[in-house]
């Protein structure tokens, strides 16, 4: 009789314990989702042609006021620490009524990992600045890439210098 009674209670136990298992996994997977970057959430359509039309908003507005910079193209250099060393990175900007309208960044790395994270970083920073004043640029991370962001910031502040009218 003991074996018929615990073989019930052996699948109810082993169901319970699977759907414990299942939730948890399910809540760990959504928070790692929810504070995760992906490159769809930074580049889904929608999301960028409300911005670039609040962007064109914003410069509109920008350019009918005095810009304190100059319009035309900056280049300058960027450098930041990495784990493997110094490394830099190249800016250049657009501005239009003292708002960005274009910017390249031109990895520079020696190493592999460096020009990697470079790499997407150039291919990300556009969404980030583009539409905004050069004055609200302070960018931290873009496409998974923190660390050139200094090399990045470094620039824009050689870039205002160069852009001061």
């Amino acid at each position: 009789m003991t074996a018929k009674t615990t073989t019930p209670v052996r699948y109810a136990l082993t169901l319970l314990a699977g759907a414990g298992t299942l939730a948890a996994l399910a809540a760990c997977s959504s928070t790692a989702t929810a504070g995760t970057e992906t490159a769809e959430e930074t580049s889904s359509p929608a999301a960028t042609s409300e911005s670039t039309a609040a962007a064109t908003d914003d410069s509109a507005a920008a350019a009918t006021t005095d810009s304190a910079y100059a319009d035309g193209t900056y280049d300058a250099e960027g450098t930041y620490t990495s784990p493997g060393g110094n490394e830099s990175v190249g800016v250049s900007i657009t501005l239009e009524g003292g708002v960005v309208t274009a910017v390249t960044v031109t990895p520079e790395s020696e190493n592999a990992t460096g020009k990697q994270y470079q790499s997407r970083f150039a291919s990300g920073i556009s969404g980030e600045v583009v539409g905004k004043s050069l004055d609200e640029l302070d960018v931290t991370k873009v496409s998974g890439s923190s660390l050139t962001s200094g090399g990045f910031n470094e620039a824009v502040e050689t870039i205002k210098a160069d852009a001061a009218a």
